[in-house]
């Protein structure tokens, strides 16, 4: 894995579909068995079900249960890099995902600053 693998895509998928590292972990692991629908229940994935579901990489059932859902070949590419990064260099990917959060609160606090006129 290269530092190229980090696009501004697969930087730009990570800052707006990968709230934490830990639902980077529940999307790989729900996406390595994609046949299977997963328990809501199950410790650690009630927090980031929902924000997956949002962004379209995950579908819940009506019980509740969820499985994974890549809705195109660009997502499907960017699921593989995080595959290929989180088992390569995890600290890389670590850093980088919580970068992308303080970039996105930096931004968000520099556009509610008041300009002198």
């Amino acid at each position: 894995m290269e530092d190229t693998d980090f696009s501004d895509d697969f930087c730009a998928f990570l800052q707006t579909a990968i709230p934490a590292v830990e639902a980077a972990e529940l999307l790989l692991c729900v996406a390595a068995r994609p046949d299977v629908w997963w328990d809501r229940a199950q410790p650690g994935t009630e927090r980031y079900v929902e924000p997956l579901v949002a962004q379209g990489l995950l579908e819940m059932a009506p019980d509740g249960r969820f499985r994974c859902r890549i809705p195109n070949d660009a997502v499907a590419g960017h699921v593989r890099v995080l595959a290929r990064a989180y088992e390569e260099r995890p600290v890389t990917l670590i850093r980088m995902i919580y970068a992308l959060r303080d970039n996105k609160i930096k931004t968000c606090a520099e556009a509610f600053k008041l300009r002198k006129g």
